[in-house]
């Protein structure tokens, strides 16, 4: 399948993971035919990110690439994204409108203050071959993602499954990937993270970090969540964004999305 091109989809928060696993799609030279983002109303979750995940649709915009978003309640399975995905393997040769329906701006839940451009909804037409995730250790998210795949008879893949945390934020920085940490909640990680930019003093703070209170250095294990606004896919967003801090934990609360001009 490698060396092959494939019509793939992206399961994507706007999160560091998750964009970089869309650019190893287009590095490997396949079609990404959609972002698609799961966007959860319920409290908690233990497959996908809750927040802020809106700016998945708004890189799919600055790439040109249609995002499918599906409104999920279920803190834990897949089986919204599983039927929201069901067309898509099936493929469709009748052309829909790409312009937004009721039922799309229920799903997205887009927010209407962003000025950026509003991504185009993906709609079915080729049928697609794989999903792939930002999955980097979590046998709960791989596992179930693995057989929501193989149900609907396509491939998954996880590119940086089991990449070792450095090398994986080193090449971050390397590729042009402007990170910023957008919530943080763990001991030694304060106010000032918050917005901060993924680099190389960053990194070398987390390095430290780990070494003092055993963080994981790319927060997997929910020390801290990301945004990417330029990476070397899409053209390069702004924001204007509030900080919220209770003490032991904070985020950005974002104001508004622009596109860099």
């Amino acid at each position: 399948m490698f060396g092959t091109i494939m019509r793939v989809a992206v399961l994507s928060s706007g999160g560091k993971d998750s964009t970089y696993a869309v650019w190893w799609a287009l590095m490997n030279g396949w079609e990404v035919s959609m972002i698609v983002t799961v966007r959860v109303s319920a409290k908690d979750s233990m497959m996908f990110q809750i927040d802020g995940t809106a700016i998945a649709g708004a890189q799919a915009a600055a790439a040109g690439i249609p995002w499918l978003p599906i409104l999920d309640n279920n803190e834990e399975g897949v089986q919204q994204l599983e039927e929201a995905l069901q067309p898509f393997t099936y493929g469709s040769k009748w052309p829909r409108s790409s312009i937004w329906s009721k039922g799309d701006i229920e799903q997205a839940n887009w927010p209407d203050n962003w000025t950026c451009n509003r991504p185009i909804i993906a709609r079915p037409s080729e049928p697609i071959q794989a999903i792939i995730s930002g999955a980097l250790r979590s046998d709960y998210q791989r596992k179930r993602l693995d057989m929501m795949a193989h149900r609907l008879g396509i491939h998954s893949f996880s590119p940086l499954w089991h990449m070792p945390p450095i090398t994986h934020m080193n090449n971050l920085i390397d590729g042009g990937f402007d990170v910023r940490f957008t919530s943080v909640s763990a001991e030694g990680i304060d106010k000032s993270w918050i917005n901060r930019k993924l680099d190389k003093n960053s990194l070398d703070d987390l390095i430290e970090l780990n070494s003092k209170f055993g963080i994981n250095i790319d927060g997997e294990g929910g020390e801290f969540e990301t945004t990417v606004l330029s990476s070397p896919w899409f053209n390069t967003l702004t924001w204007d964004v509030g900080i919220e801090w209770n003490g032991q934990r904070g985020n950005v609360s974002i104001v508004d999305v622009k596109n860099f001009h």
